[in-house]
């Protein structure tokens, strides 16, 4: 079972949630890869049509051959605006809540979304990271920075930088197909998180930990 650290309360409105973020941030580590990574999670987010229900779904995945071994969906009621830059504060609830319901620990968080490519330092990934403590990852469709375009193979990578500063990396996961957007989350290296999403990532676009719990999100939606 994941163990999630309770070091602040869930705000309300937007200043409060600055200033978590403002806290926290210098709580990140940027160092380090876990000695071994047997299992990874990867964490996405649905909004129910209709309402401000949050459907927060986690797939834990063999690192070996991609397989789910374990998955978890919470649906919950989210009262925090929808301000771009704080999105943390609409879905980690449920995610820590999904995480807590786990049967198999993941060695590794992959999240939809930014870690440090954030305009605080301190995006989705980052946060759960912290209240976990466990190394984590984040993985974006889109880019909040400016980068150049990395080479069209396999592989290739460019940095994305924010403000002029490097918080991660755009990586081609797939040959001429769009990169993502790949930021540290916590206990991690910038060079050790594109080698584990290219794993990831073998045939599609997206890493599996995305795509698989992106499918269950919806399916859950659905219902």
């Amino acid at each position: 079972m994941v163990q999630v650290r309770e070091l602040h309360e869930w705000p309300s409105v937007e200043a409060e949630a600055v200033a978590v973020q403002e806290r926290f941030r210098s709580m990140v580590r940027f160092d380090g890869v876990p000695e071994a990574v047997r299992t990874v999670a990867g964490l996405d987010v649905a909004y129910a049509e209709g309402s401000d229900d949050v459907i927060a779904a986690v797939t834990v995945l063999n690192r070996a051959d991609l397989s789910v071994v374990d998955s978890s969906v919470v649906r919950a009621r989210t009262d925090f605006p929808y301000v771009p830059g704080l999105f943390a504060f609409r879905e980690a609830p449920s995610l820590l809540e999904a995480l807590a319901r786990l049967d198999v620990e993941p060695d590794v968080l992959v999240c939809d979304g930014q870690g440090l490519a954030h305009p605080r330092r301190f995006g989705l990934a980052c946060h759960l990271g912290v209240l976990t403590d466990l190394p984590s990852i984040g993985v974006g469709k889109t880019s909040l920075g400016k980068y150049d375009p990395p080479g069209p193979e396999r592989g290739d990578r460019s940095p994305l930088l924010l403000d002029g500063e490097p918080v991660g990396s755009t990586l081609r996961t797939q040959p001429g197909v769009k990169p993502i957007f790949v930021s540290i989350g916590h206990r991690y290296t910038l060079d050790a998180a594109c080698e584990l999403v290219l794993r990831l990532a073998p045939r599609y676009r997206l890493p599996e930990t995305t795509r698989t719990a992106d499918q269950l999100g919806r399916a859950e939606s659905r219902s």
